[in-house]
């Protein structure tokens, strides 16, 4: 099971998986973490210890983040209008990854 949290800058989704993936394994993972009706994937950058996958959620742009080393996975909104969408992102993946 996966786990949300909102962190206390109240813009950032702190992502708990019950298992943390490997760094080969992160872009599947993220890809079916993010397989949901209202989010569109659009594209997945890849670096030597830290990897993102940029979508959307309500026409606005997110990333979700991984880090490897520090073994965090977290989503972060690009702009101010993807930062008033937070609170609402955090409630749609609860309740699609609750099912």
């Amino acid at each position: 099971m996966t786990n949300i949290k909102l962190l206390s800058d109240k813009s950032t989704l702190q992502v708990m998986p019950s298992v943390f993936p490997d760094s080969d394994e992160f872009q599947l993972w993220g890809s079916i973490f993010l397989s949901m009706d209202a989010l569109t994937t659009l594209e997945f950058n890849e670096g030597a210890d830290r990897h993102q996958w940029r979508f959307n959620y309500e026409h606005q742009s997110f990333c979700l983040n991984f880090e490897y080393y520090s073994e965090s996975i977290w989503i972060s909104p690009e702009g101010v209008e993807a930062t008033q969408l937070i609170p609402n992102l955090l409630t749609y993946l609860r309740l699609n990854l609750q099912q």
